[in-house]
């Protein structure tokens, strides 16, 4: 799974004012009025996407980006960061699906070349793509988290799955704590593309 850290608009007050009419730090003024940091990211979100009209891309951005500008950290003192989340139908049954994310062979065909894998809580995983991580808690044919080592900073990802009946199941990855739109938009490309070749290769 290779991701192009790379956001997919540029994150300047030139590339804002063009795509919603105010630059960064214009919204940055009008969200300190909303008194944001009081009300936190979900209502600032929905005040610039309903009240503001703004398009959800920088929706997210601004508010995302505005705790960052105001210095607003979580415990550990870091961002609380960008949120992704990506899902996939597949038609095939839940153990054919979780055998293909704990199984090396399998994952080298899909997400990423000569992958390792220790299926232990602790235990690592990494592959030719550069992708390496640590598994945090391991639930059978039910989730996986592991940290998510990337190039820039750690992050966190949860891989669920659900039995949808007929043979059918339901994959979701919520991937949280990703420091920079530019790793946000890169990871979340890179999981949709790794999931259509998972699908593809237990459907097959």
């Amino acid at each position: 799974m290779k991701v192009n850290y790379q956001s997919d608009q540029p994150l300047t007050n030139d590339s804002c004012k063009a795509a919603t009419g105010k630059t960064m730090d214009e919204w940055y003024a009008i969200l300190d009025d909303f008194d944001a940091i009081k009300k936190g990211r979900r209502d600032s979100t929905v005040f610039l996407r309903d009240d503001q009209k703004v398009d959800l891309w920088w929706c997210t951005t601004l508010a995302v980006e505005y705790e960052a500008a105001r210095r607003l950290k979580e415990k550990d003192g870091r961002l609380k960061g960008y949120f992704i989340c990506s899902t996939k139908t597949i038609s095939a049954p839940v153990e054919k699906v979780y055998s293909a994310w704990t199984d090396a062979g399998l994952l080298s065909k899909w997400f990423g070349d000569s992958t390792k894998v220790n299926l232990i809580e602790g235990g690592t995983f990494e592959n030719a793509d550069g992708n390496r991580g640590e598994y945090k808690r391991i639930r059978e044919h039910k989730d996986l988290r592991f940290i998510w080592k990337g190039e820039q900073d750690e992050s966190i990802v949860d891989m669920i799955l659900q039995d949808k009946g007929g043979g059918k199941t339901g994959l979701l990855i919520n991937h949280d704590r990703l420091q920079s739109r530019a790793e946000a938009d890169g990871v979340r490309a890179a999981w949709a593309d790794a999931l259509t070749k998972l699908k593809s290769l237990v459907e097959s």
